[in-house]
């Protein structure tokens, strides 16, 4: 099939009926077929696929997650942009990304790119305004717990709730509601710091192929932070994996003191904003990557 064909092939809006068609299309990149994944952002956010026009599945697909009021979101992310491979190099990973652009208007975006994938985004007009380090590796608990002394650290209640939304807001910048209600099922341990009585961070692990990605991580200080990563990883018989904002340094020499290796960088891209809003020295990791 020629080029200009395949680059004019149809889009549509994926629903969750699409989940093993979109992990078919990971598993066909070599990428793993997170299925877990894919559930949450195909029910939190909005799928875009193409089918393939020769045999069942996709040929492409991505992944937009809104924040902010419904109808007048403050900022989408998007994640999750597969081309299967025997259509690679054909332009359709651009054709998907320029309607993507185009049907957000004028809310601005958001992505971490690979090395691989920035240059096409720079050409759409995105800009690097940041970078992550993903890390990964068997956690190294200090003490008993491997809790940081002087920070206590729970599992979250449901009653907590309206108070992690209240804080993600503020730190975030925008509203995440519905992520955030989906955390307790999403995650396998939802936990809070706090002091003084006072809710100060919280992070979640959820299962990932063989590891534990530990996002999102907010948090007051990185002491906080530190704190809430060591009593997921207390917790787990999993290798952790998490991607950390770089300049995070602290955080990120103290992770890798404790067993975590640096496995690769994504720059953190924008398109129509200068920064991010929010507080980004209290935001330490995100959810995934494909949500920003």
């Amino acid at each position: 099939m020629s080029t200009p064909t395949l680059s004019a092939l149809p889009i549509r809006k994926l629903t969750p009926r699409d989940l093993t068609a979109c992990a078919d299309l990971s598993e066909d990149r070599g990428w793993p077929r997170e299925e877990h994944k894919w559930g949450l952002l195909l029910s939190a956010g909005t799928g875009y696929g193409i089918d393939d026009p020769d045999r069942p599945g996709l040929v492409a697909a991505c992944v937009v997650t809104q924040y902010g009021p419904y109808e007048n979101p403050g900022l989408s992310a998007i994640g999750m942009v597969l081309v299967a491979e025997r259509h690679a190099r054909k332009g359709i990973g651009r054709h998907l990304m320029r309607y993507v652009v185009e049907a957000a208007g004028t809310t601005p975006l958001t992505l971490h790119a690979t090395p691989n994938g920035r240059p096409l985004y720079e050409q759409l007009g995105f800009k690097t305004i940041g970078r992550a380090e993903m890390v990964r590796g068997r956690f190294a608990a200090e003490g008993p717990e491997g809790e940081v002394p002087g920070i206590v650290t729970r599992a979250a209640a449901a009653e907590d709730l309206p108070t992690l939304i209240r804080l993600d807001t503020e730190v975030f910048g925008l509203d995440r509601t519905h992520i955030l209600t989906r955390l307790p099922a999403f995650t396998d341990q939802l936990r809070v710091a706090e002091a003084d009585g006072e809710i100060v961070g919280y992070a979640g692990a959820w299962p990932n192929m063989e590891t534990h990605v530990v996002g999102p991580l907010i948090a007051r200080d990185t002491d906080t932070a530190k704190a809430l990563i060591a009593s997921l990883g207390a917790r787990t018989d999993r290798p952790l994996r998490t991607d950390i904002d770089v300049r995070h340094e602290e955080l990120l020499t103290w992770v890798k003191a404790r067993g975590l290796e640096s496995v690769a960088f994504n720059s953190v891209m924008a398109y129509g904003i200068p920064e991010l809003g929010g507080d980004w020295t209290r935001r330490f990791a995100p959810l995934t990557v494909a949500a920003g």
